[in-house]
């Protein structure tokens, strides 16, 4: 682009027409009567002959330039990938929208290659946030008026190439089983119901359903045929309540020997919830939910289940991983999937 400054006498006769106009130009009122950014049209000049202004800025496009209304759209186009739609541009920005619920994946050396590049701006939330149909996972914008059609067709096939900059995982089908030991309080009592409540609710909000919690004593025995009832279940998730996680000897970790699971990690580096624990029962997760997200409040589980029901298998380097941005304060919520938005996300009770 060629930029020049046009004074108000040599405007009509230097051809402004198919210029860029690099500012707004207001009328005697203030209003905005011809907007920078456009291209300006026979109309426009003759618009502007009617308002009160001194100089003009404006653009020559070049042979090889691509107007930032084409651009953007071709770059938001490309770098949108599966699970996500682009939006109705506003203020320069063309949103990139969530198209189901699921977990964001980011390209992100690519989308680091595309933004290297001056004049191009695509940005995203973080890697593995859990979000809802509808949510804005992205923008794309062009910052300049133009850009080098070379340079753009580059941008896009570095996109393209790589399935689009951000997509948005969806969560697969699952059947939840879970194992509450009694020593939490009475089978019977409104806790347990509680418990059952705030846990299906997370599970159909991520897609999963949750099979009737099965209380029981927590004894070795009376656990191993509560894991063996939901095994020939098909659950494809147990989670397990009540068990003291510091303690090797609890049945709970002896009926899993017993049962021939391997334990992957006791304690994650992450708070609320450090004490969370991850086993496998053959290709089932055995998840031990930590006592303080028995009901509402949001912790660690929060952040490995919906991973899990995306098919991420969950290890010790993955969990070792959650201490980066593991201290999960209040300001921490956005994280968490956001099961009611009546609520701080996370959250499930009233």
């Amino acid at each position: 682009m060629e930029y020049r400054a046009v004074s108000r006498g040599e405007a009509w006769d230097g051809g402004l027409a198919g210029s860029v106009l690099v500012h707004d130009v207001r009328d005697a009122r203030g209003a905005v009567c011809v907007a920078k950014g456009r291209v300006l049209s026979l109309d426009d000049v003759a618009r502007l002959r009617g308002v009160p202004w001194q100089e003009l800025h404006v653009a020559a496009l070049a042979p090889d330039d691509v107007h930032e209304d084409d651009a953007g759209t071709r770059l938001a186009s490309a770098a949108a990938g599966a699970g996500v739609r682009v939006g109705e541009r506003s203020a320069g920005h063309w949103p990139l929208i969530a198209s189901r619920r699921g977990i964001v994946d980011v390209s992100v050396d690519p989308l680091s290659d595309v933004n290297g590049r001056e004049g191009f701006a695509v940005y995203t939330l973080f890697h593995g946030h859990v979000v809802d149909e509808g949510e804005v996972v992205a923008r794309a914008k062009i910052t300049p008026f133009a850009v080098p059609r070379t340079l753009l067709d580059g941008a896009v096939e570095v996109a393209r190439t790589n399935g689009g900059l951000v997509r948005v995982r969806p969560f697969l089908p699952a059947r939840i089983g879970a194992v509450v030991l009694s020593s939490l309080g009475d089978r019977n009592g409104a806790a347990m119901g509680k418990f059952g409540d705030s846990l299906g609710e997370k599970a159909r909000w991520l897609g999963g359903e949750l099979l009737a919690p099965r209380v029981v004593e927590p004894r070795r025995e009376a656990i191993i045929a509560a894991l063996r009832h939901l095994l020939a279940g098909e659950s494809t998730i147990i989670v397990v309540a009540g068990t003291r996680a510091m303690d090797e000897l609890d049945p709970t970790f002896l009926a899993l020997k017993d049962l021939g699971g391997e334990r992957i990690r006791q304690g994650v580096p992450a708070h609320p919830g450090s004490l969370f624990w991850i086993a496998r029962l053959g290709a089932v997760p055995v998840l031990g939910l930590p006592s303080c997200g028995l009901f509402s409040e949001a912790t660690v589980f929060d952040l490995v289940l919906p991973r899990i029901l995306c098919g991420d298998r969950i290890g010790g380097a993955e969990l070792a991983s959650l201490g980066h941005g593991g201290f999960l304060t209040r300001d921490m919520a956005f994280r968490f999937p956001p099961y009611r938005r009546s609520r701080r996300r996370g959250e499930v009770a009233d």
